[in-house]
């Protein structure tokens, strides 16, 4: 498949034919590879996110006051969201990196993933102008906007899991460093996460330690809803 071909499947997924297709390419390329890379879009495209994103929560829920908007907001603009996106995208697939960068693993660092993202809707909005920029956030986001629970989006696992404890007025859980695999700069972690008093033991892997203990805190939390439902009477 030609380079030509392989960024019309991803304009496809944007939803957005650019006019200016260079501007696609400058999104896609980082500083190792040209001098004309993605930094500056990445920028613009922070800010036009986090304006579409807000007219996306404005308009779907009507009845929640500024500050939750604000932290729904945060949940949807932080970099682990952007990585899910970018990895629909399979954004890897066309990112540009000098051969420094893809030999210490760039093409699946988060960091990169999530920039390319927001200087893709920077590339849109110079293309088009906020109303396509506005269109492809809204469909970009379209499964998560469907999906979000406004209680509890913005808290991650680890945050949820400690309030459902300590609202059964049971122990904070305890997380542990199992292993640690790989290079240092494409690290495995493996870490478990313990509730003594419910007798619950997860393990859970990511490419930090922090993400580790969020997968071990999905886990148990997964736990505990399974268990909810089978004993739906049963208080901690």
């Amino acid at each position: 498949m030609s380079k030509a071909t392989r960024l019309t499947v991803l304009e496809q997924q944007l939803g957005h034919t650019f006019s200016d297709a260079q501007l696609l390419r400058q999104a896609l390329t980082h500083r190792s590879y040209a001098a004309n890379h993605y930094e500056r879009l990445e920028f613009l495209g922070d800010g036009v996110l986090n304006c579409g994103i807000a007219r996306c929560l404005y308009d779907q829920f009507t009845h929640i006051k500024e500050g939750e908007l604000s932290r729904i907001r945060a949940h949807l603009v932080k970099q682990d969201t952007l990585v899910l996106i970018a990895q629909d995208l399979n954004v890897s697939n066309y990112v540009l990196l000098g051969e420094g960068e893809l030999k210490s693993g760039g093409l699946n660092r988060p960091s990169i993933l999530a920039d390319v993202v927001e200087a893709m809707i920077g590339a849109i909005f110079l293309d088009a102008g906020f109303d396509a920029a506005q269109a492809v956030v809204a469909q970009l986001y379209a499964p998560l906007l469907k999906t979000i629970d406004p209680s509890n989006a913005g808290k991650d696992a680890k945050t949820q899991l400690q309030e459902r404890l300590q609202g059964q007025k049971l122990p904070v859980p305890k997380y542990t460093i199992i292993d640690i695999q790989g290079a240092a700069h494409e690290q495995l972690f493996t870490v478990s996460c313990i509730i003594d008093a419910l007798h619950i033991k997860t393990q859970g892997e990511g490419s930090t330690r922090r993400l580790a203990e969020q997968h071990a805190a999905h886990l148990a939390m997964t736990l505990l809803d399974n268990a909810g439902k089978q004993h739906p009477s049963k208080r901690g």
